[in-house]
């Protein structure tokens, strides 16, 4: 096996890196997974995570873990309604779609990241995980890396995988190819014990999603299984929106203020979300990589998930394509039809591009959908067409 007596450090501990961890460790690969947060307990943001049959799913089967997810998912909560700014449906899939469909290829089933989180530390080796990380920079030393971290530690490894994230700060030492700003930013806010702080919203959930379309302006909402809901404000606006534009996040009453004039047109239901949000929002400008991005494979240092390819969250592709990634890269570093471990990660890195290349279209076309004149009609078409 190319990677035996490798040590391998794992930089990011979100769904892709953990994922890879515990399928290399089925190898018996020797991992360490550097994470920043301060402990296993920090608090996981972001609205559920929707698995795909072929992707996010195929890894999670491959790492035995299977019957955990199937106790942990979200039961129901990829139903779907999709509304228009004055709160009307025009679909819905509440009554049709079965509770559970494992194997078919358009069953997606829904978990909340903390939950997957769980599932996936607690199937690594005690200790695998060293928490408190923070990656500041790295230097060549031997065959390979030593790593310096926020903490004022240091820890060598042979290999260095960057799991971490949209803004990766290893990216850099393999490309200086820099994703580019899709006119999309989303603001997004956290209800707290929705049944009873926003109780019309959370009767038209009912466990599921809200997708609302309107002056090409999008409310994207999910119910996570606490009962909280992540929701987000999706417009288009220039790059620098979030810093420009004035606004205090920590500020309720600035944002309702804010969402009352840039949202006008839309019906006063949806004010429930921002009277009764967590602050602080989170601005969250949207990039994706360029189509044709390229590097020189390096022998002990490659790429997974957003540090690789960020895109657009409008596939609900992101967390899929990272566990896809570490499925894949697992497969590569420990087979015996190559020769080199440059070899290996060069047959990887250029089927995860290709690949990512693909969905990444797939994800801007659909921001583009999304935020057009006519993006209720677009979305009906979409749904009554063979995605689902």
């Amino acid at each position: 096996m190319l990677i035996k007596d490798q040590s391998i450090a794992i930089v990011g501990g979100g769904p892709g890196g953990l994922t890879l961890a515990r399928l290399l460790q089925l190898k018996g690969a020797t991992v360490t997974v550097f994470e920043r947060d301060v402990d296993k307990n920090a608090r996981v943001q972001g609205a559920p995570l929707d698995l795909h049959d072929n992707s996010g799913l195929a890894a999670i089967r491959k790492a035995d873990l299977l019957e955990e997810f199937k106790q942990n998912y979200l039961v129901g909560a990829d139903r779907e309604l999709i509304m228009n700014e004055n709160a009307e449906i025009f679909f819905s899939d509440h009554e049709g779609k079965p509770e559970e469909n494992f194997g078919h290829q358009h069953f997606r089933p829904e978990i909340d990241r903390g939950t997957l989180r769980k599932i996936l530390l607690e199937s690594l080796q005690p200790e695998t995980v060293v928490w408190d990380s923070y990656f500041i920079s790295m230097e060549k030393q031997d065959k390979g890396w030593l790593l310096h971290f926020k903490n004022n530690t240091t820890a060598y490894a042979d290999i260095v995988i960057a799991c971490d994230g949209a803004n990766s700060k290893i990216r850099p030492y393999l490309t200086d190819t820099k994703p580019f700003y899709t006119g999309i930013t989303m603001l997004e806010g956290n209800i707290l014990q929705a049944k009873e702080s926003a109780p019309k919203i959370n009767a038209l959930l009912k466990g599921g999603k809200i997708m609302a379309f309107g002056n090409k302006k999008n409310l994207l909402m999910g119910q996570k299984g606490n009962g909280d809901i992540g929701f987000y404000a999706s417009f288009k606006t220039e790059e620098n929106w979030a810093a420009n534009c004035g606004l205090d996040y920590t500020d309720k009453a600035q944002i309702l203020e804010w969402y009352k004039n840039y949202y006008p047109e839309w019906n006063s239901i949806w004010l429930e979300l921002f009277e009764n949000v967590e602050t602080p929002f989170i601005p969250r400008p949207i990039y994706c990589i360029p189509f044709d991005q390229s590097w020189k494979t390096q022998p002990n240092l490659t790429l997974i998930g957003d540090a690789a390819h960020v895109m657009p969250p409008f596939a609900g592709e992101g967390v899929n394509m990272a566990m896809l990634d570490a499925l894949e890269l697992s497969e590569y570093l420990t087979s015996d039809q190559y020769r080199t471990l440059e070899e290996a990660i060069s047959v990887y890195e250029t089927q995860m591009r290709k690949r990512a290349a693909i969905i990444a279209k797939e994800s801007l076309d659909n921001g583009e959908l999304m935020h057009a004149e006519n993006a209720l009609e677009n979305m009906l078409n979409f749904f009554s067409g063979p995605h689902e």
